[in-house]
């Protein structure tokens, strides 16, 4: 076909797709303009006027679409005209006659031998993007991305090139375009320019296009491997980074990461009978591992994933392929895939002996549930004992101390190492005298120091003495804890000290029998599903009513509703919980904030206050969030308004995102800045001022400041960053002059850090500190740019105003 046209290769290319596309009509007469020299003349003495002529024909997005306006426009002139009256117009208008015909003629003969291959035109008009689809098959080469750092674009196989000035997207400077010709003069020019999007690039050029992928992971929302795609056409990124099914790229290792992920770890939303078993007895036996202490119990992960992978088909990648699969093969083997407990027990272990570490410790008619946790180096490492706030007065602190039965033979042999070498050796070996200790003892005896004690003082002729036992030395796990519990079992208090628990419960154990909580309160929410929150909510007291103020808490990995004893408190709780539950909402939103971090940015976060890059994240996250739901008019307490927010949420996070990214990433880098420029000035000399601008940091650089300052603050915190910068640099020069100006701002700061720790935290106080900030900045650096009117006079008029007025 391309043979038959008697056109360049790249315009027959054209020519073709467009009768491909249904546009061969429109695509007839851009070809035959683009094959001609362009009719439209600007003669450098009335450059002005034909411009403004030729501005009729201009379309706002692609000079291509501009060739069919002057197209129609000819037309129709033609048909009203005579001969030597369109001669005129088209010599009036700037439009070469010559051209014209040629134009006209050479479109006669394309029409001409499209009809005899067989391409027909069609009669409706066809839209813009159809068009421009049509010619890129014969520009693929042609097309370029703007340079961020500049005005240039990028093209095929390194060519640089700017869009010609006669292009209606001269100023415009879309980030990706096509010419229909690269004209080369003075530099290489782009010309008859139209908007492009890459996506039309890798449809049209798909034959021609590179893909690279890597880093796949699993996407536990999508239900499937994903991996980052790069798209390429002659060397020139169309794609970068973009996320594509990993199944497609390589079956096997997508597969291996579904198994992984979804049923060996559990990483996947599933309603499946045999995932939820399956969870449930995995956690059995870690539940079976923490409460004996060992880590050997559970079969590895590898001996996980051949048991699924034995019997799951090849082709499973996906949690919908899965499903899919699962359907049909459930009626015929519906307990294939669940695992039992002695399969996920390691075959070499001996059988457990339940009764040494029971779930629950039987006190008289009381029993008391017991709660595992194995984690040397923490807190509550080791055995609690969760006691009703009602039946607290009634333990004997004595009857635990022995423990659990499975760790009585560790605690014997810790007390026994604990006492000091001149007995310990008396009593030599000691796992000999610690299992005739065991032989012999009983936990009725008294306190295990009691028991132990009579027995060694028995059996040697030094007696030993209850302080003789070193109980620093004794692991925190063989100590119990006592975890006090409301009576909907949250908690209230909890202590290795029952004694001093008991002592200081009496009362409130009292009043906790006669008073029932609240039904408002609830936890593990992730959504508003419990209808308006009331502002206040009347408790009846021992006697007495009293307001308490139900709030959301943010507990981490959810939010509950609790009762707050105060309105400010219930104001402060209710923001952070409402900015947790929104936070739930969202896709993915770190995703964004890290497609921000440059290699210079990533450099600057490690010399941020932020310890890694997950505090850094949370804090963008939070301060963005802040901004929405300020702009959302504040906190809500229905959940209409909570729907209403997260609506403007959706519609806002992006832009805040970025807003707070990039203005952070700015923040850190010239905090970098910073560091860089002070680093040089080591000298004796320099150390007061050195000291007076680590002061200064320490107040506005911090882990969270984005999330305690706002988003509104982050311009301003940049801009005093630039100031200490601009102060260092100079400060060879200006020592003298530093010196004095310290003088002068340390006497007022002095003052303020008095009243921030003496009176309230009220908006006028912490509005003079930032009155601080800007006259550091016209002292310092006054080149930066002051905001607003600041003087040591009205800052010192200032602090004597909040002081007054507390």
């Amino acid at each position: 076909q391309l043979a038959q046209l008697p056109l360049d290769p790249r315009l027959a290319r054209m020519v073709v797709a467009g009768a491909e596309h249904d546009c061969l009509r429109e695509v007839l007469i851009i070809v035959s303009g683009l094959s001609i020299q362009d009719p439209r003349e600007r003669p450098t003495e009335q450059r002005a006027r034909a411009d403004e002529l030729h501005g009729r024909f201009a379309e706002p997005d692609s000079d291509f679409l501009g060739w069919l306006k002057l197209w129609d426009y000819i037309r129709k002139q033609r048909k009203q005209l005579s001969s030597s009256q369109f001669r005129r117009l088209c010599r009036d208008e700037f439009l070469n006659h010559r051209r014209i015909r040629e134009w006209q003629d050479v479109h006669t003969q394309l029409r001409q031998i499209t009809g005899e291959m067989g391409l027909v035109a069609e009669r409706d008009p066809a839209d813009g993007d159809t068009i421009h689809k049509a010619l890129l098959t014969g520009l693929l080469s042609h097309i370029g991305h703007k340079d961020p750092n500049g005005y240039e674009y990028l093209g095929a196989r390194g060519a640089r090139f700017a869009i010609n000035p006669g292009s209606v997207l001269f100023k415009r400077g879309p980030e990706w375009i096509m010419a229909g010709e690269l004209v080369e003069t003075t530099r290489l020019w782009a010309q008859d320019v139209t908007r492009l999007d890459p996506a039309w690039a890798e449809e049209v050029g798909g034959h021609l296009v590179k893909r690279m992928h890597s880093d796949p992971w699993w996407d536990a929302e999508l239900g499937a491997p994903i991996a980052n795609e790069t798209v390429t056409l002659f060397g020139l990124r169309l794609f970068a980074d973009r996320t594509v099914q990993y199944g497609r790229i390589d079956q096997t290792a997508a597969r291996e990461l579904f198994v992984r992920h979804a049923l060996v770890w559990g990483e996947w939303e599933t309603h499946h009978a045999f995932a939820a078993l399956n969870q449930r007895r995995m956690a059995e036996v870690e539940e079976m591992q923490t409460r004996h202490r060992r880590t050997d119990l559970m079969i590895g992960e590898d001996d996980l994933f051949d048991f699924f992978d034995a019997r799951i088909p090849d082709d499973i990648t996906t949690v919908r392929h899965f499903d899919v699969w699962w359907k049909r093969q459930r009626p015929k083997t519906p307990h294939l895939l669940d695992l039992d407990l002695d399969a996920l027990i390691r075959p070499e272990i001996e059988t457990l002996d339940e009764h040494q570490f029971p779930p629950v410790w039987i006190y008289g008619d009381l029993r008391l549930p017991l709660a595992y946790e194995f984690d040397y180096g923490s807190q509550t490492d080791g055995v609690t004992v969760i006691v009703d706030v009602s039946v607290l007065d009634r333990l004997d602190p004595a009857v635990f101390e022995w423990n659990v039965p499975g760790l009585r033979h560790e605690l014997v042999s810790s007390l026994l190492r604990s006492l000091p070498k001149r007995l310990r050796k008396q009593y030599s070996p000691i796992p000999d005298t610690v299992d005739r200790l065991m032989a012999e003892i009983d936990p009725g005896d008294g306190s295990p120091i009691d028991a132990i004690r009579r027995r060694l003082s028995a059996w040697a002729d030094a007696p030993v003495l209850p302080e003789d036992f070193d109980l620093s030395r004794v692991p925190t796990h063989l100590r119990p804890r006592f975890r006090v519990v409301d009576g909907d079992g949250a908690p209230i208090a909890e202590s290795p000290d029952l004694e001093s628990l008991r002592t200081a419960f009496r009362a409130e154990a009292r009043t906790t029998v006669s008073t029932s909580q609240h039904d408002l309160e609830r936890s593990g929410l992730t959504a508003w599903t419990f209808g308006d929150l009331p502002r206040v909510v009347a408790i009846e007291g021992p006697g007495h009513t009293i307001d308490a103020f139900p709030a959301l808490v943010d507990e981490g990995d959810s939010v509950a509703i609790r009762l707050m004893p105060t309105a400010d408190e219930q104001a402060e709780s209710m923001w952070e919980g409402t900015r947790k539950l929104l936070a739930f909402h969202l896709n993915a939103p770190a995703r964004l904030l890290r497609s921000l971090l440059t290699p210079d940015a990533k450099l600057a976060l490690v010399t941020s206050p932020y310890e890694d890059q997950a505090e850094w994240l949370n804090d963008c996250l939070a301060c963005a969030l802040d901004a929405v739901m300020i702009d959302s008019g504040g906190l809500v307490w229905t959940e209409a308004g909570f729907d209403r927010m997260l609506d403007r949420i959706r519609d806002d996070i992006a832009d805040r995102l970025t807003e707070v990214g990039t203005k952070s990433i700015a923040v850190m880098e010239t905090l970098r800045d910073v560091y860089i420029a002070a680093d040089p000035l080591t000298a004796e000399a320099f150390a007061p001022s050195i000291e007076d601008v680590g002061g200064q940091l320490s107040r506005l650089v911090y882990a969270g400041m984005l999330t305690h300052m706002g988003v509104g603050r982050l311009d301003h915190l940049h801009r005093y960053l630039q100031a200490i910068e601009a102060r260092l640099s100079k400060l060879a020069e200006t020592l003298p002059r530093d010196r004095e100006r310290m003088a002068r701002i340390q006497p007022l700061e002095a003052e303020h850090d008095k009243l921030l720790d003496t009176l309230p935290r009220s908006p006028e106080l912490i509005d003079v500190g930032w009155q601080l900030q800007e006259l550091r900045v016209s002292l310092f650096a006054q080149g930066v740019g002051v905001k607003g009117t600041v003087s040591e006079k009205r800052v010192r008029e200032a602090l004597r105003s909040v002081a007054m007025t507390g």
